[in-house]
């Protein structure tokens, strides 16, 4: 059992020798662990803070392209080198190394996909109460888009079995922490949550630079993934809303017009046929996005197949990790 923990960084060349220092290198059920550093084009010393600090593997993006990309980078990586269970952890030591051995355990014991590291973030001393309650509205918000419960929607601590690192295609370019609980959700994943610790503050958030714009993009991205995983259930509800508003703008009129006073009405009537209209169209609209998924899930496979031989094919000794990308 391979084990390989997975470190994103950008300009961290001051917090990553301690993250580095805190984790395990020996863990019951596992035979070896790895350490691989994704240095997301850093413009300090953070690839080479990396390999003095002891880290196994160091992958070096030539320029700055963001946290999803960077966690997709190391997803592949960690497939390359062997991994049967990948780690992800920030490089700011937010969270515990020791608690990696939590987190694993219902993997190990065959009773997760994924596991999350639940912060408990409704109680974390250096979250401001209204960082809390968008934490909370927010896990609230993408536990009904993906189907299953979350506590802690934006924990970057997570374990992969590498089926699910298989299965796993992170298409944003903000953060891959919303976007993979609801292809979790909708691949019938098992995500399990398990109690972890974080460690003080040690620099301001980089992924959360004001409220309004974590907001907005956290809002976009919950939208998009939801209709690309269930386009039938969006376009049908804004369609049964609009054909709903129209028939209920009919019977306004038709009430008008048994009263000898429809003469005056007939803008609802007009208004009544194009929402009824509109409607019709938006539920057609979600019948054909429904049978484009059915197209994508099936690509996917081919995907997730193609990802697999190659991998198989991959030796021992031609698993070497390109010094840029």
């Amino acid at each position: 059992m391979k084990l390989v923990i997975q470190i994103p960084a950008y300009n961290e060349e001051t917090t990553l020798p301690q993250t580095l220092r805190d984790l395990p290198r020996s863990l019951s059920g596992v035979d070896r662990i790895e350490v691989l550093v994704i240095d997301d084009g850093s413009t300090d010393r953070t690839a080479e803070v990396a390999r003095e600090a002891g880290a196994d593997h160091v992958v070096r993006l030539k320029q700055n392209q963001g946290l999803a990309t960077a966690f997709t980078v190391g997803l592949e990586t960690a497939l390359r080198l062997g991994a049967d269970i990948i780690v992800n952890t920030d490089a700011d030591n937010q969270y515990r190394g020791e608690d990696i051995a939590r987190l694993i355990q219902p993997i190990l014991e065959g009773q997760a996909d994924i596991v999350v590291g639940d912060r408990g973030v409704a109680v974390l001393e250096h979250f401001s109460p209204i960082k809390r309650l968008l934490q909370k509205w927010g896990s609230w918000v993408v536990a009904h888009a993906a189907g299953i419960p979350i506590p802690d929607a934006t924990s970057g601590f997570r374990a992969f079995t590498r089926e699910a690192a298989l299965r796993l295609t992170v298409l944003g370019d903000y953060t891959y922490t919303l976007e993979t609980l609801i292809q979790a959700g909708a691949r019938k994943m098992r995500v399990v949550y398990v109690p972890v610790r974080t460690n003080p503050q040690t620099r301001p958030s980089r992924l959360i630079r004001s409220i309004p714009s974590f907001l907005a993009l956290s809002a976009v991205t919950i939208v998009r993934f939801y209709t690309m995983y269930r386009p039938l259930r969006v376009f049908t509800a804004i369609g049964s809303l609009l054909i709903v508003g129209g028939v209920a703008l009919g019977i306004r009129f038709l009430y008008f017009y048994f009263q000898s006073r429809g003469a005056g009405h007939v803008q609802s009537l007009i208004l009544a046929a194009i929402l009824t209209i509109v409607g019709f169209q938006v539920c057609l609209i979600g019948l054909i996005a429904d049978l484009t998924q059915m197209n994508r899930k099936m690509l996917e496979e081919i995907l997730y197949r193609v990802r697999k031989r190659d991998l198989d094919r991959v030796g021992e000794e031609e698993r070497k990790i390109p010094k840029e990308m």
